[in-house]
């Protein structure tokens, strides 16, 4: 089982740096940090129930986080876990992957989202409603930017005359795009048409969608097996060989987004479970 970790990543939490140095030495396979360009006022239902953890409004920007965790560690994955790409423009945002994914030796998984908060996604000019679209032809740009010479687009959501961008991903033909959300029929059409995996929380939701994902993902002519990164499940040994018996090989343990005594024993858990389940 390759085990990470991913934090809220805020001007109050573990220093970036400090952490992702722990989290290499203690033999864990990546490090996740999750994206909110803001927190309105008016935010939508916090999914969880009860009020909004206070880090929501304090993230980092995700890509210079993981921009400090790779100048620091040299086999450490850094995921993006997820990226709201239908609050981001396409072309900045598909250098700022290529370029963290030159300057890491090709360390980055793109985890990808639509968003959950209302206010926060139609400040930035998309409605609510579009977001998914907005993300299906965003991505879709993104993709050929990384791989094709000249990219040009004329959609709906996406306008770009013909135009070059370097440098390409490091890796090839491009890192792997994850997508993190239920696994409902638009969510599924989506991942199998656009990515090259999934990123489910917990093995309730992952037990339930596997089967639907390969079939569909097999029906689409689709080469191997999709990759299945569980993103946030319980740190037990129990749990982590429930997944691995569906087939699952990757699974993150989320670490308080506090300092760094709070995250430091749940780190050390961590390392002991790499130990026992390798």
């Amino acid at each position: 089982m390759r085990l990470g970790a991913a934090i809220f990543a805020t001007d109050r939490s573990w220093p970036i740096d400090d952490l992702a140095r722990e989290v290499e030495t203690r033999g864990l396979a990546s490090l996740a940090v999750p994206e909110h360009t803001h927190m309105p006022v008016d935010h939508s239902p916090y999914p969880a129930g009860g009020d909004l953890p206070p880090e929501y409004e304090r993230t980092l920007d995700p890509f210079v986080a993981l921009s400090v965790a790779a100048a620091v560690t040299t086999q450490l994955e850094l995921m993006t876990g997820v990226c709201l790409l239908a609050q981001r423009d396409p072309v900045i945002t598909a250098k700022e992957v290529a370029s963290l994914d030159h300057v890491s030796g090709g360390r980055v998984v793109f985890g990808v989202g639509y968003g959950w908060n209302v206010p926060e996604v139609e400040n930035h000019g998309v409605a609510f409603a579009e977001r998914r679209a907005v993300v299906r032809e965003r991505l879709g740009v993104i993709r050929s930017l990384w791989t094709d010479e000249v990219t040009s687009a004329d959609g709906a959501h996406v306008s770009l005359r013909p135009s070059r961008a370097w440098p390409k991903p490091l890796q090839l033909p491009h890192p792997p795009v994850l997508l993190g959300a239920g696994l409902g029929p638009r969510t599924l059409a989506d991942l199998v048409a656009m990515c090259d995996g999934w990123l489910p929380i917990g093995a309730k939701a992952t037990a339930a969608g596997l089967p639907r994902l390969r079939e569909a993902w097999h029906a689409a002519g689709r080469d191997g097996e999709p990759i299945v990164h569980v993103y946030g499940t319980r740190p037990d040994a129990g749990a982590l060989r429930g997944l691995a018996a569906l087939g699952v090989d990757r699974a993150t343990v989320w670490l308080p987004s506090g300092p760094r005594m709070d995250g430091l024993p749940v780190l050390d858990e961590l390392a002991r479970l790499v130990t026992e389940l390798s």
